[in-house]
């Protein structure tokens, strides 16, 4: 399946050097098969330019096929702009809300406004499960809130998920915050393709 868009990406991808494609987005490149292998959510995934395909290097596991098939509207295009667009430069660790975007205050919104209630609402009194979840996508745990995964949608995209729980005053409530340096690597609608990629494959 082909996603809007792609094509024109996959054109961009095919005359690339793939050390210096490599070496820019920190992937890998296997020759036996052209194909650059590329690490999301702790999965490994293949993309060969020639036959226009990506595949999951993961076998007999469900999970991994969901970036490839519910959730390929987000992912596919994400990733070859990624491929084709990512810098050679490391996390900054500065972190801002997808508001704090250029432009993102007012591309958050509306339609695009992200669903980080519904993971409040599935993980707001189970602090063991989101941490459980975060990890399972290959996240490590993170000191903010009551809980925070950082998970890594693309080697140079690490994005943070904040869990506060619900308590009696207030109830419980998500923060997602991305390194500043994402701006570097993926334009703005990308980087709202990486955050819904984040909150949906946290629900799944």
């Amino acid at each position: 399946m082909i996603t809007p868009g792609e094509d024109g990406r996959w054109g961009t991808l095919l005359p690339l050097l793939p050390t210096e494609v490599c070496q820019r987005a920190a992937v890998d490149y296997d020759k036996d098969c052209g194909a650059y292998v590329v690490k999301s959510f702790g999965m490994l995934y293949q993309f060969t330019p020639q036959q226009r395909q990506i595949v999951s290097r993961t076998i007999k596991d469900p999970q991994p096929e969901m970036l490839l098939t519910r959730f390929a509207y987000f992912y596919r295009l994400a990733s070859l702009w990624y491929l084709t667009g990512a810098r050679e430069l490391p996390p900054s660790n500065h972190l801002v809300p997808p508001e704090g975007l250029k432009d993102g205050g007012m591309f958050f919104k509306g339609g695009h406004t992200l669903p980080l209630d519904k993971l409040a609402a599935r993980f707001g009194a189970d602090r063991a499960g989101f941490l459980q979840r975060g990890i399972a996508l290959g996240g490590e745990e993170v000191s903010f809130g009551d809980v925070a995964i950082r998970v890594y949608p693309f080697p140079r995209v690490p994005v943070v998920l904040i869990l506060w729980l619900e308590d009696d005053e207030f109830p419980a409530r998500v923060n997602l915050l991305f390194d500043s340096t994402c701006e570097f690597h993926l334009p703005l609608d990308m980087n709202w393709n990486v955050a819904m990629m984040c909150v949906l494959m946290m629900l799944a």
